[in-house]
């Protein structure tokens, strides 16, 4: 519980910079960065959701599976700002959503080179976005590091849920994982459904 409160208040930090008038461009655009995944619930619940597939893996699959995530994203995203196209972006995302959901909620177990090349498909469609959203007059190398940061810690988010859900008993906490993947597939599904 204690790593969860911290997660969430490393993930509040970035807006006290923006509580502060005149703050140079490049602090703006690292602070932006940070906050452009946090904005909507498409990268919230795949970003979380990669930890808490990596908490279920366990082993080495804790740091690798998030860590090919952030790598295969910032190679996206990269392709992204050079103008580079991905066709059905946002049928990527949705689809990320409802199969990391899925893979939670009925605790498929694979190995963990399989559940890398998983997660970097999907991070494909995520940097993606992120690089295409970029805007014009940020800094691309300190919006990316922000956008990157924030990717990081929401895996840390998850993978610190996870962890927690693991040690509850199994009453609670495989049930608990179960509901919260089914729950993220679910609106991957409508995410899918309205585009």
């Amino acid at each position: 519980m204690r790593r969860t409160l911290l997660a969430a208040a490393l993930v509040l930090v970035p807006s006290l910079a923006l509580a502060h008038p005149g703050l140079p461009g490049h602090v703006h655009d690292l602070a932006n960065g940070f906050l452009h995944p946090l904005g909507g619930i498409d990268h919230l619940l795949a970003m979380v959701a990669v930890g808490l597939f990596a908490a279920q893996l366990g082993g080495r699959a804790l740091w690798l599976v998030p860590a090919s995530f952030v790598g295969v994203m910032t190679a996206a995203g990269l392709a992204g700002t050079s103008g580079v196209s991905l066709p059905l972006t946002e049928a990527g995302i949705a689809a990320s959503i409802i199969v990391l959901g899925g893979t939670i909620a009925l605790r498929l177990s694979m190995p963990v080179a399989a559940a890398m090349a998983l997660v970097g498909f999907f991070a494909i469609f995520h940097g993606y976005a992120h690089g295409l959203e970029t805007p014009e007059t940020a800094s691309g190398l300190l919006y990316g590091l922000g956008f990157i940061a924030a990717t990081a810690t929401l895996h840390g988010v998850g993978v610190a849920i996870g962890l927690t859900l693991g040690r509850l008993d199994g009453a609670y906490g495989r049930p608990l994982a179960r509901i919260a993947g089914s729950a993220a597939a679910l609106v991957g599904v409508v995410m899918l459904a309205s585009h």
